[in-house]
């Protein structure tokens, strides 16, 4: 007689949750107070979660029975059979923004993806899961004054979110060989807001509103080949790519001035346009990672990761300031004895890792008056470690990672972020359907 493990029905009402928490999240939050989300699609969120985010991120050639590995679709096939792992968690970030300027601070937690992963057959593996995609929330505040026309205040926000939902298979058609793909559901909105008004009231206002939606399926692909070195160690090179894809997404624009005289006032919409079909080309991708495993001893990871996004276009144009993205990571995981019986100190995992990434962005001095002025890349570096918990008697794992890292530059009078980030993973192992000894 086959009895469902109640651990079901709890993943069930985490996905819903899940679900609910993402959709707030989609419509009414700020996941970022980054100005950097100001341009583009926002802030691109990296593709390493659970586990690997202590490790750099780097997770592309890993294989784990118990891990849900969505940045390489070919590694789902390595969970055990009759098993399931279930993966979700949230982060908290603090930022100090630096600009010649002066500085900003600013906290953020948000809750950042849930994945379930399970067997099919023996050679057959499959997972599904939500994870955001990219997040927007920014708000710049200047102001200049003009001869003969006095103080104008500018003052620029922006908010909103993009998440990315996922169902995904692995075959392996042969020993060592893993081939996957994922087909993904982008969505989210994104509103830019923009406000230009005048310490003379006399003078008129100007608020333009822009919106952009995303809606639309994409496809991932990855490979694993995994080479036993001898018994219990293995080296496992892995290969993601996404070629190029027509996005659909939805832009609308509108823009109202509003003139003053004396005691009265009239406004007047100077450009409307209503919420138009159209493209955004995502820009093909591909990844390679190498992993050496020590079964329950040590796995050492190495990435690169590329992104064309020069070639992307925005409603049939370019974007001058974006640029081809970058990032190499790499990290380890070591436990001491993962079988100990006397140490559960001996038992827990422990890792750290470093990132170096080359963002899709490219800014020009904003104080430069020529239009043609040289643009800089927007680096970031970043070192992490954190440990993963063993549960008593289960092969679940609360996993912590702490990340501290610099992002931009105070050159050129752009902006730098000195950031301090505390990620905490619950990576849950159950089984689907056991096999009662005794009825």
């Amino acid at each position: 007689m086959l009895k469902r493990n109640n651990a079901l029905s709890v993943v069930i009402g985490l996905i819903l949750c899940g679900l609910s928490g993402f959709a707030q999240q989609d419509l009414n939050n700020n996941n970022t107070t980054s100005p950097f989300s100001r341009f583009g699609l926002g802030v691109l969120n990296h593709y390493g979660y659970g586990r690997t985010s202590a490790m750099g991120g780097a997770s592309i050639g890993s294989r784990h029975e118990v891990q849900t590995n969505s940045s390489n679709p070919a590694s789902y096939n390595s969970i055990d059979s009759l098993s399931f792992v279930f993966d979700f968690g949230l982060d908290g970030t603090i930022s100090k923004y630096q600009s010649n300027s002066g500085t900003m601070k600013a906290n953020d937690i948000n809750f950042r993806y849930f994945s379930l992963s399970f067997p099919v057959n023996k050679w057959i593996g499959a997972a599904m899961g939500v994870q955001p995609f990219s997040d927007m929330g920014y708000t710049e505040v200047f102001n200049e004054d003009i001869t003969n026309v006095g103080t104008v205040y500018h003052n620029y926000t922006g908010e909103g979110s993009s998440t990315k939902s996922f169902f995904g298979l692995s075959l392996m058609p042969f020993k060592g060989l893993s081939l996957g793909a994922n087909l993904n559901y982008i969505f989210g909105r994104m509103n830019q807001n923009s406000v230009v008004s005048y310490s003379d009231a006399t003078l008129y206002y100007l608020s333009r509103r822009e919106s952009t939606r995303l809606s639309d399926f994409t496809l991932s692909y990855g490979l694993q080949y995994d080479y036993e070195l001898k018994k219990n160690q293995f080296l496992t090179l892995g290969v993601t790519f996404e070629t190029q894809s027509n996005l659909s997404a939805f832009h609308s624009l509108d823009t109202y001035k509003a003139l003053t005289y004396g005691t009265s006032s009239s406004s007047a919409s100077i450009d409307s346009i209503p919420e138009t079909k159209g493209n955004i080309v995502l820009p093909s991708t591909i990844g390679v990672g190498l992993s050496y495993n020590k079964l329950n001893k040590l796995e050492i990871n190495a990435d690169y990761y590329y992104a064309g996004w020069s070639k992307s276009t925005f409603f049939g144009s370019s974007d001058q300031l974006l640029t081809d993205q970058s990032r190499i990571s790499a990290g380890f995981e070591y436990t001491p004895e993962a079988f100990s019986i006397r140490s559960y100190v001996k038992r827990i995992k422990y890792r750290a890792g470093f990132h170096f990434e080359n963002s899709y962005l490219q800014l020009a001095d904003p104080k430069s008056t020529d239009a043609n002025a040289a643009k800089h890349q927007i680096k970031e570096f970043g070192v992490s470690f954190g440990a993963g918990l063993p549960f008593p008697k289960s092969k679940s794992t609360a996993n912590f990672a702490f990340e501290f890292g610099k992002q931009g530059t105070t050159d050129y009078n752009l902006a730098k972020n000195n950031y301090m980030k505390l990620s905490v993973y619950l990576n849950l192992y159950d089984y689907w359907f056991v096999k009662r000894k005794f009825d």
